[in-house]
């Protein structure tokens, strides 16, 4: 299975522009700048985009380890954090938020599940940055 992406950038770091469109067209001449990037501005930027990757990564690979496990989750809510050193250039970490309503599942059963899920998301093994998980079971 493959999957891609395109960007286009014009001009300079700072004054320019890019647009990201994907295969799919969820991403369609999508705006990203330096100001959406590194400040407040319009439009999208990478670590954002790491950041929805690795939550909707994390959340199916919990669905599939419930699963396996005989659980199934009536929700499962993860936000992940992406933390980036501006002057390294480098993401630190990625921090999953989880809210998870599962019938019937223990909250020893669950953290060790999500701790599973989370080792084994494939964004998880992508990235090299520290990868923290808060889970906490509602009702």
């Amino acid at each position: 299975m493959k999957r891609s992406a395109t960007a286009v950038w014009k001009g300079s770091i700072k004054e320019g522009s890019g647009v990201l469109t994907t295969d799919s067209k969820t991403l369609d001449n999508t705006q990203y700048s330096f100001k959406s990037r590194f400040e407040t501005g319009t439009g999208t930027n990478p670590e954002e985009l790491i950041g929805a990757a690795h939550a909707g990564c994390f959340a199916m690979a919990l669905s599939l380890e419930l699963g396996n496990a005989g659980f199934t989750p009536e929700s499962l809510e993860a936000t992940a954090t992406v933390t980036m050193d501006p002057e390294k250039l480098e993401i630190t970490s990625s921090n999953i938020q989880l809210k998870a309503k599962i019938p019937g599942i223990t909250d020893e059963q669950f953290q060790k599940i999500a701790a599973g899920a989370k080792a084994g998301c494939p964004i998880s093994k992508l990235l090299k940055a520290e990868i923290s998980l808060q889970a906490s079971l509602v009702s």
